[in-house]
């Protein structure tokens, strides 16, 4: 029942960023276009941030970060979705849904990197190539997200993976340094 209701706040607050911008949604609007009292929306999120955070981990709850189609066909999911995630990214201070997204991958790199190599810490440079690659590659989705409108998803993604520095690509695929 809780994520239905996390979902349903979580439709019109997407119906209301197709109107304005983050920043001039109040919570007040997403609970009377949900039909909800403030206490149902502060049971399930912080503040509207966090709902907007949740919409991001909720859409790439089940993906594969390592597999290029699946990554492939989530970026053609947020580029679908473009107006929600202009909107999304033109929020650049409390928050913010590309330090969201940049946690999310660092904390997915990070856990496959010890899952492959055995271990429950990673040296500093290994964790260090791993947040310089997320940054790069968070900043490049936004970009194509919001400005490519010639590159397929295919090919963006591909780009990412061709990027990765070598020390990265063996752990993860096991090709030679």
């Amino acid at each position: 029942m809780a994520d239905r209701t996390k979902l349903w706040i979580a439709e019109q607050m997407r119906e209301l960023m197709k109107k304005k911008p983050i920043d001039q949604i109040r919570i007040t609007e997403i609970c009377s276009a949900a039909g909800i009292d403030r206490s149902t929306f502060y049971y399930h999120f912080e503040d509207k941030y966090a709902l907007v955070a949740w919409i991001f981990y909720h859409t790439l709850a089940d993906i594969n970060i390592l597999d290029m189609q699946e990554a492939a066909d989530s970026m053609k999911r947020m580029k679908n979705d473009i107006l929600f995630y202009k909107r999304a990214y033109e929020q650049t201070t409390q928050n913010a849904l590309w330090e969201h997204m940049l946690e999310y991958f660092v904390e997915g790199y990070s856990r496959i990197a010890k899952e492959k190599l055995h271990t429950d810490v990673l040296d500093v440079q290994l964790a260090y190539s791993i947040r310089l690659y997320c940054y790069g590659a968070v900043g490049m989705s936004k970009e194509w997200i919001l400005e490519d409108n010639i590159t397929s998803a295919e090919t963006a993604i591909r780009m990412m993976f061709a990027s990765m520095p070598e020390s990265l690509r063996k752990i993860y695929f096991g090709t030679p340094e």
